[in-house]
């Protein structure tokens, strides 16, 4: 036999009724057999729950197999992953399925608390472990007037309102309730940075305007309510003696000078020893791993909280790769879906008296929640239409500013278990997190739905720029070899002292695992850190054709690290902000002049359909097969840049062609344009669009009438063998071909391509020529045009845009 102590607190609440509530209320230890760790066989008649290591087995997979269920049911409601945890734990615990008295004997008998126990205190280290990790104290940077505004008037609006209401409850209920009360508003004030981190991340909102504003706001409250309960801990001694309390003061600072300045340069080094651009090695890792057990063990041999040294050890951690993307890469999964459960589970077995609390606690918790979660709401509201935030944004930040999470359930658990708060305010507390995230998120997703945040008033297109006015371009590049390509396309848009052209350069750099994503602008210089080391010759390329062309380009250069689910609102957000007219995306495919691929990147693939599909102006795929003939600049090359356009017709062959107007104003540029025009009647749906091809071919052609430069021909064509045929006999004379990415159906040139365009990015024509094996290693530019506008406006010009870093 052995024994298996446990606090009695614990197994109180497990218990039901009032004869298990007196029979258990003095208990301190549990005996059972030692021996019963392994299960030998069920063939031999064994039960395997009445074995330790079968039975936590058991329980690691019903845990994470009710969340995982629960996660997916949930997720077609928009709901997050922790109101499926929350809930999951419920469900198994006391409050569902642990009210049976059978379950709770088979799967979840006291004997087994002492595992959960264990499994819980690891999910506890690694949990708050990955949060610090996450946490990027570079984002300090960032709080500005506004977040800072909008954070501490959060918090002080919540403050106040508990205030008031707490003076009114002091009328009706005892001192000693009211107590808990003001316990749990104080925690309840705060913003909980780590949980509105999560729901950014799953509302896909991370890299947006929205994001980082929230992101710094909940920092500058979750700075103060990070800080406040670890001084609290560390101030409680519990009836301890003022020496051992003198004690644990020395030992903390002794773990902070550990953590900072042996475990971070040592942890720096690493960085520097591992190879460039690879993971982190695997000894590293391990290492780091077994550095985070052991200063979780140094913690609770000081008697400190067990989640404070894990935490701030992640925070010390460098969060940028190769150490902070491959920790957060290794242990993400198991500690969000094998061990996290159990710490879910663990909360909902102590969850057991809700059917037996008072309706007057419970409307006394209820309504302080609220109130904190309203005076949150206002006070972000209020400072946010102050500063003119857009309504929908307002009204979000306020909601998302009231997302909880495990930081709050454990620090809930804390008080409960120092008798800060009672039974009963834990139970409403813990339930509460649950339906507040279950209520607010639907209502961001609706406000900040997809389809409405890049929505411009005016349409943001190279046709519908004026030619005196600069033309805005921002440049996606994802490796070198995309350089040389965007820099000819940028060179071959003409600048002039007349139009300048102004270049907003992105260089997108995957993030792995949750760290904090980051926008970086090198203005004058390159910024060198870990994660931004591989934009170096990038940059300099771009710095390189500046300086080169300084009176006529203006090139703003910047790095975005983010996750490739979010990589595409860097993107849309920093086209949004600066007014751009064109974006040059490089396709995710790259093709021989053979017309096979050499590579493709699934990765790339669903950023650029995002990009098609969200951008706030005109978007061009640029198509690479094979080497471009023209390595030099076209500015320096004595040979002429040969391009051909394709137009059949609709607004992208539309833009196409007025980005060739302005092409070809280059002295070594040539222009060749074919319109394919319909054998037949025109079909109803299609006659205005006929009439604004007719119209826009008439101005191209007038105001390129002097250039010898230019040739228009025109081809009649049947069905799409023809257009294949017309496309075959340019031959492979041309440098760069550009077309124009949808077309209607029911005109003559495509028909018959179109089951071929089924999936791709690229369009009917856009997809023949790409994969052809008779145009040679032509460049090709997709073309897509800007239609996205809420409230079209043509009459008024688009405004010019300055020649300066800033705009």
């Amino acid at each position: 036999m052995g024994s298996i102590v446990m606090e009695s607190e614990d197994i109180v609440a497990y218990m039901n009724g009032d004869i298990r509530h007196n029979a258990f209320k003095n208990l301190s230890t549990i005996c059972t057999f030692a021996n019963r760790v392994h299960c030998t066989s069920v063939f031999n008649g064994a039960n395997p729950l009445d074995f330790s290591v079968s039975l936590l087995l058991f329980q690691l997979g019903i845990s994470s197999g009710t969340i995982l269920l629960f996660s997916q049911l949930l997720k077609r409601l928009g709901l997050p992953l922790i109101v499926s945890q929350i809930l999951g734990g419920v469900v198994l615990g006391s409050f569902g399925l642990g009210h049976l008295e059978k379950f709770k004997e088979k799967v979840f008998p006291l004997r087994g608390f002492i595992c959960l126990d264990v499994v819980s205190a690891l999910a506890h280290i690694f949990y708050f472990f990955l949060i610090g990790l996450q946490t990027d104290i570079s984002i300090l940077k960032e709080i500005d007037i506004k977040a800072f505004g909008i954070g501490s008037c959060s918090t002080i609006f919540s403050v106040i309102l508990i205030s008031i209401y707490s003076m009114f409850l002091s009328t009706i209920v005892d001192v000693k309730y009211l107590q808990h009360i003001f316990e749990l508003a104080s925690l309840q004030s705060f913003i909980s940075y780590p949980m509105v981190v999560s729901l950014l991340y799953e509302l896909h909102l991370i890299n947006s305007k929205f994001g980082r504003i929230s992101l710094s706001a909940s920092m500058a409250s979750s700075l103060l309510k990070i800080c406040l309960p670890i001084l609290s801990a560390i101030r409680s001694t519990n009836g301890e003696t003022e020496n051992l309390a003198s004690s644990k003061v020395v030992s903390l600072v002794m773990l902070i000078f550990l953590i900072v300045y042996v475990i971070r340069p040592a942890t720096l080094w690493m960085a520097k020893e591992n190879p460039i651009g690879q993971p982190l090695k695997e000894y590293f890792v391990i290492t780091l791993i077994l550095g985070v057990l052991v200063i979780a063990f140094c913690c609770q041999t000081f008697g400190l909280r067990i989640y404070f040294a894990s935490f701030l050890l992640g925070f010390v951690i460098p969060s940028e790769p190769p150490i902070g993307s491959t920790l957060i890469e290794r242990l993400e999964f198991i500690t969000t879906w094998i061990f996290m459960p159990i710490f879910f589970v663990r909360i909902g077995l102590v969850i057991d008296n809700i059917y037996t609390i008072k309706l007057a606690n419970l409307l006394s918790v209820s309504f302080i929640i609220f109130i904190s979660a309203l005076g949150k709401f206002l006070g972000s509201l209020i400072i946010s239409m102050y500063y003119k935030f857009p309504m929908r944004d307002a009204i979000s930040l306020g909601l998302i500013l009231n997302s909880q999470g495990a930081f709050e359930l454990t620090m809930f658990k804390v008080m409960k278990k120092e008798k800060l708060i009672d039974d009963e305010a834990f139970v409403v507390a813990s339930i509460s997190i649950m339906i507040i995230l279950a209520i607010i998120t639907p209502i961001i997703r609706y406000l900040l739905r997809p389809s409405k945040r890049y929505i411009v008033h005016k349409r943001r297109t190279v046709m519908h720029s004026r030619p005196e006015f600069d033309l805005c371009v921002l440049v996606c590049i994802h490796d070198q070899e995309d350089v040389p390509s965007v820099i000819n396309l940028l060179d071959a848009l003409n600048p002039t002292r007349r139009s300048h052209l102004i270049v907003y350069m992105l260089h997108l750099v995957e993030l792995l695992g949750r760290a904090q994503p980051k926008l970086i602008h090198h203005k004058h210089k390159m910024v060198r850190n870990l994660r931004s080391s591989s934009s170096e010759p990038i940059i300099n390329a771009f710095k390189y054709f500046e300086d080169s062309k300084s009176n006529i380009i203006a090139v703003n250069l910047f790095t975005a690290i983010s996750h490739s689910t979010t990589m595409h609102d860097d993107v849309c957000s920093l086209a949004l902000d600066k007014s751009t007219s064109l974006i040059l995306v490089p396709f995710h495919k790259r093709y021989h002049s053979n017309g096979l691929v050499s590579f493709s990147k699934h990765k790339l693939k669903i950023f650029n359909h995002h990009i098609l599909e969200k951008a706030p102006c005109s978007v061009a795929l640029i198509v690479e097969r094979g080497f471009l003939r023209v390595s030099k600049s076209i500015e320096t090359n004595l040979q002429y840049f040969q391009i051909v356009l394709i137009f059949i017709g609709g607004p992208d062959d539309r833009e196409a062609m007025f980005i060739g107007a302005r092409m070809v104003g280059h002295v070594n540029i040539n222009l060749t344009m074919i319109r394919l025009l319909d054998n037949g009647n025109v079909p109803k749906d299609d006659v205005k669009e006929r009439r604004l091809d007719d119209e826009a071919v008439a101005e191209f052609r007038q105001i390129l009438s002097n250039n010898y430069r230019v040739r228009y021909k025109e081809e009649v064509v049947k069905d799409g063998t023809k257009t294949i045929s017309v496309l075959r006999s340019m031959g492979s004379n041309f440098d760069l071909i550009m077309v124009g990415r949808r077309h209607s159906p029911f005109l003559s040139p495509v028909q018959g391509l179109v089951l071929w365009n089924e999936r791709t990015e690229l369009g009917a024509i856009g997809e023949v020529l790409a994969t052809s094996d008779f145009m040679g290693n032509a460049m090709i530019l997709v073309v897509q045009q800007h239609t996205r506008v809420a409230n079209e406006d043509q009459e008024n010009p688009p405004e010019t845009i300055p020649m300066d870093e800033t705009k």
